[in-house]
Parts: C-alpha cells; sequence; structure tokens
C-alpha cells in the first residue's frame, strides 16, 4: 500500500468532476507533510504518471490536477474525461481565464527599469520618425 493512498481513497469517494483542495488540505488526508519540491515546482504537479509517487494516487483515483497555484498553495483535481474545468473562481475568487497569472512571480523588473524608453541605439528613429 502506498503511503498516498489516503489522496487516492479521498479522491475516490468524491461524487464531484471538480475538487479544490489546498496543499494543507492534502497534507491533513495523507497525516504528514508534501516534500518541500511540491512548494516550488510547478511541475511536481504534473499528470505524467512518471513524474513522482504521488502523481500515481491522483492518477488511479481518476482525476487529473490543473490550476496548480504555488503561491496560494491551491489546485484543482478534475475527474478524467469531464467537462471544461471550471474558471479560477473556485481559486482565487477571479473569473478571469483560468491561464491567468500563470506565469506571475517569474519575471521581475528592476526598479531603475524605464519599459517607455527605446531598447536600443536607433529605436527611437525608428519608432517615431526621428531625424538625427
Amino acid at each position: 500500500m502506498s503511503k498516498y493512498a489516503p489522496l487516492t481513497n479521498h479522491l475516490g469517494l468524491q461524487h464531484s468532476n471538480f475538487v479544490a483542495m489546498t496543499f494543507a488540505e492534502i497534507e491533513h488526508q495523507l497525516g504528514f507533510h508534501l516534500p518541500a519540491s511540491s512548494r516550488k515546482h510547478r511541475a511536481w504537479w504534473s499528470n505524467n504518471p512518471t513524474n513522482n509517487v504521488m502523481t500515481k494516487a491522483w492518477l488511479a483515483a481518476g482525476y487529473e490536477t490543473a490550476q496548480v497555484d504555488i503561491e496560494s498553495e491551491k489546485l484543482m483535481f478534475i475527474k478524467n474525461n469531464s467537462e471544461e474545468p471550471p474558471m479560477a473562481a473556485p481559486l482565487s475568487g477571479s473569473t478571469d481565464h483560468p491561464m491567468f497569472g500563470c506565469l506571475k512571480g517569474m519575471i521581475t523588473i528592476p526598479d531603475d527599469l524605464d519599459l517607455t524608453e527605446p531598447a536600443g541605439p536607433g529605436w527611437g528613429e525608428i519608432a517615431y520618425g526621428e531625424d538625427k
């Protein structure tokens, strides 16, 4: 019996096509803490069965992960062969597209960078038709 069987059992008892859970709720079901990498790498939650042992737990219950939000430590389990997942509202209260914010935190813009400044020599002339 896998140590992740409690998650398989929990998801197997659900009657909904969509099960929103926090990482803390998953840990409560399992009875132990998730690996640190689950809070750092979105890929840890992929649905590739060779990814990690826990992936097999939700796949065995007939679910796949979606709308993984590492920052808020939330995700959605979606029953295989179900309709489109609901918008991000159950997780974030937003009505935007589920992909909205998926790259949040991936790019940092330095405070001293002026994004309105032309990128290099000559760009101002091209963009504004200025002659020098």
